[in-house]
């Protein structure tokens, strides 16, 4: 029972990305971060949920086991479930939500049956209100007749930082932008150049990497309403450490001047405003920003149809060309959908990543090393 010191731990985060994750939450002093599909399972206690929460970019939930049982019938489910110490973790005062998934190893393999058993138990035994609405949830996952409940510590996904009300037409999220970056090698010292920026999130999370800016800083969590939080030590988590100011510079353009205007009111809300420059360019015009060479990173359109695909060679051949005649000394990173759209750009790339599901499609990542 995680009512204290250590246990389980679950990053969770787009399937491909786990790699990469893993490799931060090592970076940020996590114990034993192990990839597992969808995620990457770490060991701490409840300190190091909040941590997680607030300084990891990669991951989108941090889930908390809190415990396990077998139940082989519905009814042995209600027994143990009754049983189970919520008050360990949850707060009889808070409503919690109940999520349920099962398998076909299981003899219990009506979720809905089984998500009522549990919201019974919560309430008659522990007193816990359940609702649909409720920012609390417990996740109970039935694999093979073991019943193991987690705690959604996160509440609303980590890609909203609090501070990006503006969003492009078809956005990548913060999440998968700065897991990106990762896999392309930045580190936070050097410039990064978004030719078709939206509303800049690549931008925004490559300024806030390199100012240290802890991702969580703007919102709250679902771990400030359970029964082990500890205001005293989250406030002091949460103070401001003096870091030296970076001196890169982070650049965007787009040819749709709403969208640039969009990403200079995010950049304000982040505070990275004076990190950053955002200007209106289309991707012919683009030249590369005074000083080293750096990291261009784009997240061009894909087309969801055939005929729209056709549409767009034209687009990726025009970025190709700007890119091997202006941006000699600079990488590349290209994230989108299809390996046919990356051939017209006629650029020097190596293999692509993994495959990354993003809004109902599944991206990879295709990069280059310095362009001659």
């Amino acid at each position: 029972m995680a009512d204290g010191g250590s246990f389980e731990i679950f990053l969770a985060c787009p399937p491909g990305l786990e790699g990469a994750l893993a490799d931060e939450a090592r970076e940020a002093g996590f114990r034993d971060p192990r990839p597992d599909r969808g995620g990457v399972v770490i060991e701490g206690g409840w300190p190091e949920v909040w941590r997680a929460n607030l300084t990891l970019r990669g991951a989108v939930r941090v889930l908390t086991r809190i415990g396990a049982f077998r139940a082989f019938h519905l009814a042995q489910l209600d027994k143990r479930a009754r049983k189970f110490p919520w008050l360990t973790v949850l707060r009889a005062d808070v409503p919690v939500r109940v999520d349920v998934t099962t398998n076909r190893k299981s003899k219990i393999y009506h979720a809905g049956a089984a998500q009522q058993r549990i919201e019974t138990a919560l309430a008659e035994s522990a007193g816990v209100a359940v609702s649909a609405k409720a920012e609390v949830t417990i996740k109970a996952r039935i694999d093979d007749n073991l019943v193991i409940l987690s705690v959604d510590t996160s509440g609303e996904s980590l890609h909203k930082r609090g501070h990006k009300p503006a969003i492009g037409k078809a956005p990548i999220r913060e999440t998968m932008a700065a897991m990106f970056l990762r896999q392309c090698g930045f580190s936070g010292d050097e410039p990064v150049f978004d030719p078709m920026c939206g509303s800049g999130t690549f931008v925004l999370e490559a300024a806030e990497m390199a100012a240290e800016l802890l991702p969580g800083r703007g919102r709250t969590f679902a771990f400030e309403q359970l029964a082990s939080f500890d205001a005293a030590q989250w406030t002091e988590m949460r103070q401001p450490v003096d870091r030296t100011r970076t001196t890169q510079r982070f650049r965007g353009s787009d040819r749709n001047a709403g969208a640039f205007t969009a990403a200079r009111a995010n950049a304000e809300r982040a505070g990275v405003a004076d990190l950053v420059t955002f200007q209106k360019a289309s991707v012919s015009e683009i030249a590369p920003p005074e000083g080293p060479p750096g990291l261009v990173i784009a997240n061009p359109p894909y087309g969801t149809r055939i005929g729209e695909r056709a549409k767009l060679f034209p687009l990726y051949s025009a970025l190709g060309t700007s890119l091997r005649e202006r941006f000699g000394g600079w990488r590349v990173g290209i994230v989108t959908t299809e390996a046919s759209l990356i051939g017209a750009m006629n650029l020097p790339l190596g293999p692509p990543g993994p495959v990354v599901p993003h809004g109902g499609l599944k991206v990879r990542l295709w990069q280059t090393g310095p362009l001659p």
